[in-house]
């Protein structure tokens, strides 16, 4: 594998549509690629995350991958990056065994991550507070069903 960030970048990029179920277009359109990217290779280092994604671009097997002891926590960390802004520290097994390091704790990328994270077009809503719904959506009522009222028991 090539170790220049580009080459990495792209491979880092295939790995995220197939784990976050999201296509290249979804997201890049986030703007959150550089950052999550940078993130993860601030935190495991650049020796890790080439390991990763190396493994992933010789065999394309995401399964194999999340079942490693020593891979999975860290593919489970990016899909979290990607959904909700949030690096979790990895799991104190993990960082026995793979030595952590002093940059491995859990924290939010950025502030401006949250708004983009692919939990909210997951659901189906904008995030609350944080991106209006649209001009004049207020308007409308809402999609909700309304509960059918309780059939009497007799």
């Amino acid at each position: 594998m090539n170790t220049d960030k580009p080459e990495l970048m792209k491979c880092f990029l295939d790995f995220s549509v197939e784990v976050t179920g999201f296509s290249l277009f979804d997201l890049q359109g986030t703007g959150q690629a550089p950052l999550y990217f940078d993130t993860i290779w601030g935190v495991i280092g650049g020796e890790m995350f080439r390991e990763l994604l190396q493994a992933f671009q010789q065999s394309c097997d995401v399964e194999k991958i999340l079942a490693s002891p020593k891979l999975g926590p860290i593919a489970r960390n990016i899909i979290k990056l990607w959904y909700i802004a949030t690096w979790e520290q990895l799991p104190p097994v993990w960082r026995e065994k793979f030595r952590a390091t002093l940059n491995d704790s859990t924290f939010i990328a950025s502030p401006y991550a949250y708004t983009e994270g692919l939990l909210w077009p997951a659901i189906g809503i904008n995030p609350p507070a944080a991106k209006a719904p649209g001009y004049g959506t207020w308007s409308m009522p809402p999609k909700i069903k309304p509960v059918p009222p309780k059939a009497q028991v007799k």
